[in-house]
């Protein structure tokens, strides 16, 4: 099989295309013939050896999300078959044509969906959801949501108003975005150089981190809430949090599933049903060959992307 990885930390130009053998699954997992593959910051960012304790060891192959085709199970998978078409969160490894999916993470594409439509909906929709369930808005309080044009923060934006949020704010990093997001429903759009970011919020759902969480958390309103979702560190004052009587959440998606089984469940539901009835679009910014994936890192680190970048196998 063929598999992109990299034998050093740095940018687009250390991936490599390899061949190497097929992986045997383990305790717990399904063996996955890839036939999408999502692209995330969070990737990025590891290849880069800024993910937690330094990025992953090296040699490493970047892992995100896919979709695809079961055929193999662990020897202890149930409620799976060979010949299953799903989409999973991976924690390593999913830039191949065959991938290891914890099958806990997993859930059942369905008919007639695309593979590209799932990884594009199903993680980032998780993600988004999960982010939502944890602030719980209620009322009429207002959401701001960083890096709102990639691929959980369009979905993101969608879900909120869906749910009710009567003011969505849209953070990103180009006002070439606006018009994208307010299609998508964003009652407003900031950009992270603009010197105020408007009338305070009372929820900030934080996908970028790093520089932007300080002017995030300086958005929230007095007894605000911030949940943060994404893999670039950032310092949080903590005499802001006091004074403001502000709260910091962190979410992983790997806890959230594990110990909101059942929610979990409900969210992938609620996910294909809103897809199927045209109120959530799922964006696709570009679809390249697995061999490209350099080109698609490239489209991240600009922060050019409007939705999800895919790699096809």
């Amino acid at each position: 099989m063929r598999r992109v990885r990299f034998h050093a930390y740095g940018g687009p130009e250390v991936l490599r295309v390899e061949e190497a053998e097929a992986p045997v699954p383990g305790p717990g997992e399904l063996l996955v013939r890839t036939e999408a593959i999502g692209v995330t910051l969070p990737c990025v960012r590891r290849l880069r050896g800024d993910g937690k304790g330094g990025g992953d060891p090296l040699p490493g192959t970047p892992g995100g999300e896919i979709a695809g085709e079961v055929v193999a199970l662990g020897p202890d998978i149930t409620g799976f078959a060979v010949g299953d078409r799903v989409t999973s969160l991976t924690l390593t490894g999913s830039y191949t044509e065959f991938a290891l999916a914890p099958a806990f993470l997993a859930s059942r594409i369905p008919e007639g969906a695309s593979a590209v439509e799932a990884v594009a909906l199903v993680r980032s929709g998780h993600v988004a959801l999960a982010a939502l369930s944890t602030a719980a808005p209620r009322g009429a309080e207002s959401v701001l949501i960083t890096g709102a044009a990639s691929g959980t923060g369009h979905l993101a934006v969608q879900l909120a108003k869906l749910q009710g949020v009567p003011r969505v704010v849209a953070a990103v990093g180009s006002v070439a975005k606006a018009e994208f997001l307010k299609g998508l429903g964003a009652d407003e759009v900031v950009t992270y150089d603009q010197e105020s970011w408007g009338e305070p919020v009372d929820i900030v759902l934080d996908g970028v981190g790093g520089e932007v969480l300080p002017r995030a958390l300086a958005a929230l309103a007095e007894g605000g809430r911030l949940v943060f979702f994404n893999s670039g560190g950032g310092t949080v004052p903590a005499y802001e949090l006091l004074a403001g009587s502000k709260t910091v959440t962190g979410l992983t998606m790997r806890r959230f599933a594990a110990v909101h089984r059942e929610l979990y469940e409900q969210h992938r539901v609620q996910l294909w049903e809103l897809a199927r009835s045209g109120r959530l679009r799922a964006t696709v910014h570009a679809e390249l060959p697995l061999a490209e994936a350099a080109e698609a890192h490239e489209i991240i680190e600009a922060r050019a992307n409007l939705g999800k970048v895919v790699l096809r196998p």
